[in-house]
């Protein structure tokens, strides 16, 4: 569990405090091919991860109707401090396009999960306990 730091103000500590209570994953815990489904509050996206935050991502109509190659710097709470290489419920994804010159950050993330690799359709929630 997270301990407070005493040099990061109080809204910082509480954030990083949140994000281990919502849950997400860190990328570098995923083997490569990965598939994430990742719901946001607007978009349902999906990307498969190519190692080392590189992912292959689909679901925005304007920046990736198609799959396309990114790099997933992490997630946001809004601002600029970013968790590196982490995907985080109630946080906003940050991923860079190679066709934009800024990075692309989605509306809060809702849902993670990892599909089922059988037949059945159930797919399995990631970084909850």
């Amino acid at each position: 569990m997270f301990t407070p730091h005493p040099n990061l103000g109080d809204e910082v500590n509480r954030n990083i405090v949140q994000s281990e209570i919502e849950g997400g994953v860190f990328l570098e815990g995923l083997p490569p091919d990965t598939v994430l489904q990742i719901r946001t509050q607007h978009h349902f996206y999906t990307a498969q991860l190519l190692g080392e935050g590189a992912a292959l991502i689909s679901g925005h109509p304007e920046f990736c109707p198609h799959p396309v190659q990114v790099t997933i710097a992490g997630s946001t709470w809004g601002g600029s401090m970013l968790k590196l290489r982490y995907i985080g419920r109630g946080m906003h994804l940050e991923f860079h396009h190679p066709a934009y010159s800024t990075p692309i950050v989605t509306s809060a993330i809702q849902e993670i999960c990892e599909p089922m690799k059988s037949v059945s359709n159930h797919g399995t929630r990631v970084g909850h306990s």
